[in-house]
């Protein structure tokens, strides 16, 4: 019977709402207008509405319910009551049927109904979780500015723009403030000193922080007559704040206050956006939907499998990575990352991969998993910087004995690799897969997966929302991903949103295999909502 009626409610239970009453004019409620009076298939909807609703509910700003045909769901009761059974007396029939309603609703149906809305909340979570974790991994794996002298900016009008400078390894070396902003207008002392620091320091990138005043921060810096080559990027503040009150923050400049080691954080997540940004809480980095309301021991192993494999696919040096980038190395974890921070600080740069061994505590077996995504630039060895791990490095050596060459020789030549026949070198041991990957390696050794990064400029016609006019065509910048669309920055406070519907004349179902984090394009705007601060755009025909 109660498989019977799990049936129903799976298959034609509709997930029903109602505002709560005194809340329909409500600031907070605003938002879940959509949901005041709300009726959809339960095994239809899309996690994201669902979860908004649960969240509502939560917030007791609707009603939730789950909606079945009672008349069916009793029909279905009475059968397996009277299955099998003499066909009783009208007085026993009344009584009986009397029985079957007051359980159904007294207690089968508000039983099966949280059973219903527990599994279908499930089953958002896992979708919304999967969202999360490609989001996550894309952000990752954002493109890199690379090991570059760096000034970098917190911007702010009132308590000014905090101003660091970082050396090509991402190393402090000096902080300042500046006021090009009102309430102070320093314009002239402001360009000055930013000229002085760029000379000084030999800058060859500026990152300056996308938050309060970053529009007016990189207008102004643009001003500034810069030595030729110098670019200026715009860089996502989202968890900068996090970073600078977190322990790992005190923890790398005890003796700073929070600004200085939030411009720290902007200028280094331009220079390797994976290597900063594990320091924080994938949670605040503004990449989910919903991430606070789902499964948090789900969502924490998705995220920490995400980030490991994106530690693992890039690769780390040996010689520069923090404790938090080399936790995430594959055998390692925090004891382990920890163990070889000390030892380097001790004895100075690794000269060669095996000299992990000497680590504390790391013995055959973590090197086995951890060599291969270590690298050591200018290494005696050059294989040290390479994807080759250790256990392979005399087949190499066999190859270019081969080849008549030597291992340097070798290394970094396309022509030499793509010459090496690798059926000469099948084994038990070594496969045909494993060698493809060795002769992709030599090629190009050390290799970045990540792509290379590029200029962006927003409309300079756009510097609020009351700019913005249907009809208009605007550069834009992906910064999130839903099963509803992807979110834009446009250059202002409020983002804009590409709905599904409007990301492709075709059809799209999963806005994730259209579109990529950090992806730039060129929007048109279809809808202005000033009220609810909103932003319609589409890639509709263009």
């Amino acid at each position: 019977m109660s498989a019977d009626l799990r049936d129903l409610y799976s298959r034609w239970g509709r997930l029903a709402t109602n505002v709560s009453k005194g809340k329909e004019e409500s600031e907070e409620a605003s938002k879940y207008r959509n949901y005041f009076d709300f009726s959809e298939r339960l095994d239809r909807i899309p996690s994201h509405r669902l979860l908004a609703i649960l969240r509502a509910s939560y917030e007791e700003i609707v009603g939730v319910r789950v909606d079945v045909n009672s008349d069916h769901a009793i029909e279905r009761i009475s059968k397996h009551v009277y299955q099998g059974k003499r066909k009783p007396s009208l007085a026993v029939r009344e009584l009986l049927d009397a029985a079957v309603e007051d359980s159904y609703k007294r207690l089968l149906h508000p039983s099966i109904e949280n059973e219903s809305l527990s599994a279908a909340k499930d089953k958002a979570d896992i979708d919304s979780i999967r969202v999360f974790g490609e989001n996550l991994r894309q952000l990752l794996l954002a493109p890199p500015v690379g090991e570059k002298r760096t000034l970098a900016i917190d911007p702010g009008f009132r308590t000014g723009c905090k101003v660091v400078c970082l050396d090509a390894q991402g190393a402090l070396l000096h902080n300042d403030t500046i006021y090009p902003h009102p309430p102070n207008n320093e314009k002239i002392a402001s360009m000055k000193k930013i000229s002085y620091l760029v000379e000084a320091y030999k800058v060859e990138v500026i990152a300056i922080g996308n938050g309060t005043a970053g529009r007016e921060t990189e207008a102004f810096i643009k001003k500034i007559a810069l030595p030729q080559g110098v670019r200026v990027y715009s860089v996502s503040e989202d968890g900068a704040s996090v970073y600078s009150a977190s322990q790992i923050a005190r923890e790398e400049f005890p003796d700073y206050d929070v600004t200085v080691r939030g411009a720290v954080s902007i200028g280094r997540r331009l220079m390797d956006p994976l290597a900063e940004l594990v320091k924080i809480d994938p949670k605040s980095i503004g990449v989910g939907q919903y991430q606070h309301d789902v499964n948090q021991t789900l969502l924490k192993e998705r995220l920490d499998t995400v980030v490991e494999s994106c530690v693992n696919n890039v690769g780390v040096n040996l010689n520069t990575a923090s404790k938090h980038l080399l936790r995430y190395v594959s055998g390692i974890g925090p004891v382990l990352a920890g163990n070889i921070i000390e030892y380097r600080d001790e004895n100075g740069a690794f000269s060669g991969r095996k000299e992990l061994l000497k680590v504390r505590r790391l013995g055959e077996k973590a090197f086995e998993q951890c060599a291969g995504f270590m690298r050591i630039p200018n290494a005696d060895n050059p294989l040290d910087n390479s994807a080759v791990h250790p256990e392979r490095y005399k087949l190499v050596e066999q190859m270019a004995s081969d080849l008549g060459v030597s291992l340097t020789d070798l290394i970094s030549n396309e022509q030499l690799a793509s010459s090496i026949d690798i059926s000469k070198y099948i084994s038990e041991e070594v496969g045909e897969h494993t060698l493809n990957d060795i002769k992709k390696e030599l090629a190009k050794p050390g290799r970045d997966p990540r792509s290379i990064i590029k200029v962006f400029e927003f409309s300079p016609e756009i510097r609020s929302i009351e700019d913005v006019k249907v009809g208009m065509i605007l550069p834009c910048i992906v910064t999130n991903i839903t099963n509803f669309g992807a979110f834009v920055d446009i250059g202002i406070k409020q983002n804009g949103l590409i709905h599904v519907s409007q990301i492709s004349d075709k059809r799209v179902s999963d806005p994730s295999q259209v579109l990529k984090l950090h992806q730039q394009l060129h929007a048109k705007v279809v809808n202005v909502d000033l009220e609810r601060q909103r932003i319609g755009l589409s890639l509709r025909g263009i």
